[in-house]
């Protein structure tokens, strides 16, 4: 490597999201230049199987193993990437987490965001139904409509993110972000929009995950409706699909996830393009190349990296 060369990549940004499954953990590593909103680059994608019994649900049942499939998925990752400070970000399941949205006007100026905090953690414990010392909380203000100016209010249990930290630690990763698992497949979806569509036309983005399917419907930067299956509102997930499409024109159905689960319920990715009546294109690494040469990997064309591409995505944002 030459020093310009050098040079070049310690200018860049680089980070790695961590996708711990039922059966696998999944990491997908990306880079941008110093420069806000350049491309970013594919580093490198890898997977490694987990140990049976090492999660149960939502449970990390075994943290040992956890840490040891960290640690030899880790092994994957260049070590150009690994020679300066690598933004590492997992994620927690939907499910485990609990979301709300208080109303516009409560947080304006430094003094106004201090006097919400109160505010949050009562809302907090209402949504979630478990007392604060034992919950872990996030919030931050809208800033795209329709919700422009509400209070996200995102909580989980304590024991979920200290698990994944512990993990992440035993196995010598320092976490800096903790998404939830929807969130940053929605990312993902919302980024392979760009490469794959036409500027602002609608689409549905579509998550199928261990606990269910997420699915919404985007117009232009605004995410006009969104849905979950299962859910007490909706007898099948073709119901759940209706209530997305509402009657509205989608151009495609990008979907992403864990695209067999979908067996379990005797549907599949034809029937989700029946029911929205649009295309459907499964997530695919390989439309982001932007020009630049992506490392070769069966893992390129594989629909459950989008929670771990959506988690990078965050990484070299921030």
């Amino acid at each position: 490597m030459t020093l310009k060369d050098s040079l070049r990549m310690t200018m860049r940004r680089h980070a790695v999201g961590i996708d711990v499954g039922a059966h696998v953990v999944r990491i997908v590593v990306l880079s941008c230049s110093g420069r806000k909103g350049g491309p970013v680059r594919i580093e490198c994608m890898a997977s490694e199987p987990l140990a049976p019994g090492a999660m149960a649900g939502l449970e990390i049942v075994d943290r040992q193993a956890v840490a040891r499939t960290l640690a030899a998925v880790f092994g994957h990752v260049p070590q150009h990437c690994t020679s300066q400070a690598l933004r590492c970000a997992m994620a927690i399941p939907g499910s485990a987490t609990f979301t709300a949205h208080l109303p516009a006007g409560h947080v304006n100026g430094q003094h106004r965001r201090a006097a919400v905090e109160p505010i949050v953690m009562m809302e907090a414990e209402r949504i979630a139904g478990i007392e604060r010392h034992a919950l872990a909380v996030d919030w931050y203000v809208e800033d795209t409509p329709p919700r422009l100016g509400e209070i996200a209010v995102a909580a989980t249990a304590r024991e979920h993110l200290e698990a994944r930290i512990e993990c992440a630690a035993m196995a010598d990763i320092t976490l800096t972000t903790v998404d939830v698992e929807p969130h940053a497949a929605l990312r993902a979806l919302r980024h392979a929009a760009t490469f794959e569509l036409e500027l602002n036309e609608p689409y549905a983005a579509i998550w199928i995950g261990s606990d269910g399917v997420y699915g919404w419907r985007i117009d232009g930067e605004t995410v006009a409706e969104e849905i979950r299956y299962p859910s007490p509102e909706f007898s099948c997930i073709a119901d759940a699909l209706r209530d997305l499409a509402e009657n509205n024109l989608n151009v495609c159905a990008l979907v992403g996830g864990e695209i067999d689960l979908l067996e379990g319920v005797c549907f599949s990715l034809a029937d989700i393009g029946d029911v929205l009546g649009c295309s459907v294109l499964p997530f695919d690494c390989s439309s982001f190349s932007g020009g630049n040469a992506i490392p070769s990997s069966d893992l390129l064309h594989e629909p459950s990296l989008a929670v771990a591409f959506g988690l990078a995505l965050r990484g070299i944002a921030q």
